[in-house]
């Protein structure tokens, strides 16, 4: 059982796979895979913005550029994110240091700290508030900052495979991995950025297929899910 958890999610989790905005059925989905874990462990979460914006999309404008409209996007459904969970009955705040509008609040430890004790969820927007970073980056930093026991990768795939398993038949699926591993395989869990830093504070990391009912609330309780990545 993990107290604490971080878990990073992408944009489309709000809109389904390859659509834009905010979808009923995914939106639902989403809830009710949160309240199954929420009396289990601690939930903080880091929220992409894919269903908003994807600044590759664009090759008129500089990356900087790109990176902060990005990172408006992540404010939006930081705040929508954490207002659908309160009208939900789950107890919510949607936290950035990007924009100062009602309503969200500006991060502190402290009080980031008393809600997660409290069984809050808090809802990271604003990536790492930089541009040239990745949600990945920001989800490393943040489950750092708040001492989380665990990191969890939210995909559309049921773990890490030594290729890809859309490609390839025999694509081999990894049920453990140390870093030291993933480095020697070039397998690429998050980008090398987040990678170093979990490394380095040896948080690990569960990469596993949000999109599979049950799958997150089976991981938290211990049961073989995905591919775990773990210090060494």
């Amino acid at each position: 059982m993990f107290k604490r958890i971080l878990l990073k999610l992408s944009g489309e989790a709000l809109s389904g796979e390859g659509n834009n905005g905010f979808e009923k059925n995914s939106m639902e989905y989403l809830l009710e895979e949160i309240a199954s874990i929420n009396s289990q462990s601690q939930i903080a979460i880091v929220i992409g913005a894919g269903n908003i914006f994807r600044g590759k999309e664009l090759d008129n404008i500089k990356t900087s550029i790109a990176d902060s409209i990005g990172m408006l996007g992540t404010a939006i459904n930081a705040v929508y994110l954490s207002e659908r969970f309160n009208n939900y009955g789950l107890r919510a705040h949607a936290i950035t240091s990007i924009v100062n509008l009602p309503p969200f609040e500006n991060y502190e430890y402290k009080t980031t700290e008393q809600y997660l004790e409290k069984n809050e969820i808090v809802v990271f927007g604003g990536g790492t508030t930089l541009p040239y970073f990745t949600t990945d980056t920001a989800a490393a930093i943040r489950a750092i900052e708040i001492n989380a026991d665990l990191i969890v990768k939210a995909t559309k795939v049921d773990g890490v495979y030594d290729k890809d398993p859309k490609i390839y038949n025999d694509a081999k699926k990894f049920k453990k991995l140390t870093f030291t591993d993933a480095i020697s395989k070039k397998i690429k869990i998050m980008d090398n950025e987040a990678f170093s830093l979990c490394e380095r504070f040896k948080k690990p990391i569960l990469v596993l297929d949000f999109f599979k009912k049950g799958n997150i609330l089976n991981a938290i309780i211990g049961k073989e899910i995905g591919t775990f990545v773990l210090p060494d």
